[in-house]
């Protein structure tokens, strides 16, 4: 291909907030635009949604797929609700399975769970949906069919991507049929994709986990000596589930239970409230190192506990009572950095979208393959990706986390919501980017609920993230006198690009005015695009 544009020139660039009283924020302009293209159609927020989501896994493959898992929070105009559509370990999965292996598998058919994006599609389209799957599919049948240009961020990870799994089974038949990943601008056809999601469109989802779609899956996982099976697919289900919230700054943080880490935000905001978190000002080396301490609390935790709902050692709300959440802030030293264990509470590569209509309602959803393009696998001649959340399990067989079959792995992918002091919508939020997600979450709450930033300058702000230890990652842009401060408190801090280091995530906020529209924001430092209209 003739290269006729530069797509490596950039410059500093700036990016307001949009309004309007239909919205539409994800990731990649294209599946914004098929959301748009629902709304404009008479379609609700939830319809918007999953057609914006069916063409992510077209357009943005290096972050999720048809076989990716996926959670979403809607606010139906009266009341919030939760699913959870990941998907659970083949039942033959065991510790003896992975005897030897010092980690669980990222890549390959061991890495792969039951996938359980496809039914939240259907799950919320039978539910909420007031369009047919049939036409939600369209855009992504027709971004698969005829082909869209590569953008400059995708075809980067792609390049990663290919290096990594080129030798995985079926991954260069679908994704580099030239014998190459597609280079920045070129067009790029996936027509297996699109024959696939007619089908799972017509079939309202059935093919995908019980017919034509599901032999398929089943089959290419024999050959390959895998565990999936077909019986594993038709037991799949995508499950209701009650939210998690916690009181902020006047409002609430609502997040999905285990098997996320939505938990983790919450735990972190609330140890913030023990310490008034609102008498200091936004970027100050105090508020900075309040908010560091309290989510490194919150992530051994994490990592301590949280596994599938049904495997917890005891119920997840403990985790944010009132008594153990300030024992949790009083181990905090406002004058230096610490390192912290878990505590006892029981003393007796993902993609994000929001969408928000006329009517009020609004949608939190998030898909993602974990790692990029996920395990590698792809089924041949259908477009198949498959996710890689086994690699979420723990090997350890004291671990609530240990891998069983049947069983939900720990997920990094996490939607969020946040309500008002009158418990209506304030705002519907995410930020994509594994273990930074939850730390997203916390600092965009802080951000818009504490101290009332626009959602745009609340995702622009410099991004941090906690790694281990003392050791804090921030965004090159970061103030150096502040970080000098943190230096001096004893934090261990490492600077990254965010244009050219990916590990901070993309963001989109979508917030819900009084007046009754809305304020839609996404990624300046990515691809992202906020609609509205």
């Amino acid at each position: 291909m003739k290269e006729t544009v530069d797509f490596d020139v950039s410059y500093p660039s700036h990016r307001v907030p949009m309004m309007g009283r239909n919205a539409v924020a994800t990731s990649q302009p294209l599946a914004a635009q098929a959301g748009m293209r629902m709304l404009q159609r008479g379609g609700n927020a939830v319809d918007a949604a999953i057609a914006t989501a069916i063409a992510l896994t077209v357009l943005e493959p290096t972050g999720n797929g048809i076989g990716s898992d996926a959670f979403a929070i809607i606010w139906d105009g009266k009341e919030l609700h939760g699913l959870n559509a990941s998907g659970r370990a083949p039942a033959a999965w065991s510790p003896e399975r992975f005897a030897g292996h010092s980690q669980m598998p990222s890549t390959g058919w061991d890495a792969v769970t039951v996938p359980g994006a496809v039914s939240a599609w259907v799950t919320l389209t039978e539910r909420f949906g007031t369009l047919p799957l049939t036409t939600l599919a369209q855009p992504a049948i027709e971004y698969a069919r005829d082909g869209f240009p590569v953008s400059s961020l995708i075809g980067q990870l792609w390049q990663r991507g290919y290096d990594k799994l080129k030798n995985q089974p079926g991954f260069v038949e679908c994704f580099a049929p030239e014998g190459r990943p597609p280079r920045i601008g070129e067009l790029f056809r996936n027509p297996a994709q699109a024959e696939t999601l007619q089908k799972i469109a017509e079939s309202n989802g059935e093919s995908f986990y019980r017919g034509e779609l599901a032999e398929k899956i089943a089959a290419f996982a024999q050959a390959h000596n895998a565990a999936l099976t077909l019986e594993d697919l038709k037991k799949h289900r995508a499950d209701w589930v009650k939210l998690l919230s916690h009181p902020f700054a006047g409002g609430s943080v609502q997040e999905l239970p285990p098997n996320g880490q939505g938990i983790a935000t919450l735990i972190a905001l609330g140890i913030l409230e023990a310490w008034d978190i609102g008498q200091y000002a936004p970027d100050s080396p105090q508020w900075l190192h309040l908010s560091i301490e309290a989510m490194k609390l919150a992530l051994v935790d994490l990592e301590r506990y949280v596994t599938d709902e049904d495997h917890l050692e005891f119920p997840a709300n403990l985790l944010l009572s009132e008594g153990y959440l300030k024992q949790r802030a009083a181990l905090i030293n406002p004058e230096q950095a610490g390192d912290f264990t878990f505590g006892s509470p029981q003393q007796s590569g993902t993609v994000y979208l929001s969408t928000a209509d006329a009517s009020g309602m609004m949608v939190s959803f998030i898909q993602s393959n974990y790692m990029g393009f996920g395990s590698g696998v792809v089924v041949p001649g259908t477009g198949i990706s498959l996710q890689n959340r086994g690699a979420g399990f723990s090997l350890d067989p004291h671990h609530p986390n240990a891998v069983a079959g049947n069983k939900r792995p720990f997920h990094t992918i996490i939607p969020a919501f946040a309500l008002d002091a009158l418990g209506q919508p304030l705002m519907s939020f995410g930020v994509m980017g594994g273990p930074m997600q939850a730390q997203g979450h916390l600092q965009l709450a802080l951000r818009i609920m504490q101290h009332k930033q626009n959602p745009q300058a609340a995702i622009d702000a410099p991004r941090w993230r906690v790694v281990q230890g003392r050791e804090v990652v921030f965004e090159s842009t970061i103030d150096r006198n502040t970080l000098s401060a943190l230096r001096r408190l004893g934090h261990n801090v490492v600077l990254e690009d965010p244009l050219s280091n990916y590990n901070f995530g993309g963001a989109q906020v979508i917030v819900r005015d009084p007046q009754g529209f809305y304020i839609a924001a996404t990624e300046s430092r990515k691809d992202g695009q906020a609609l509205v209209y």
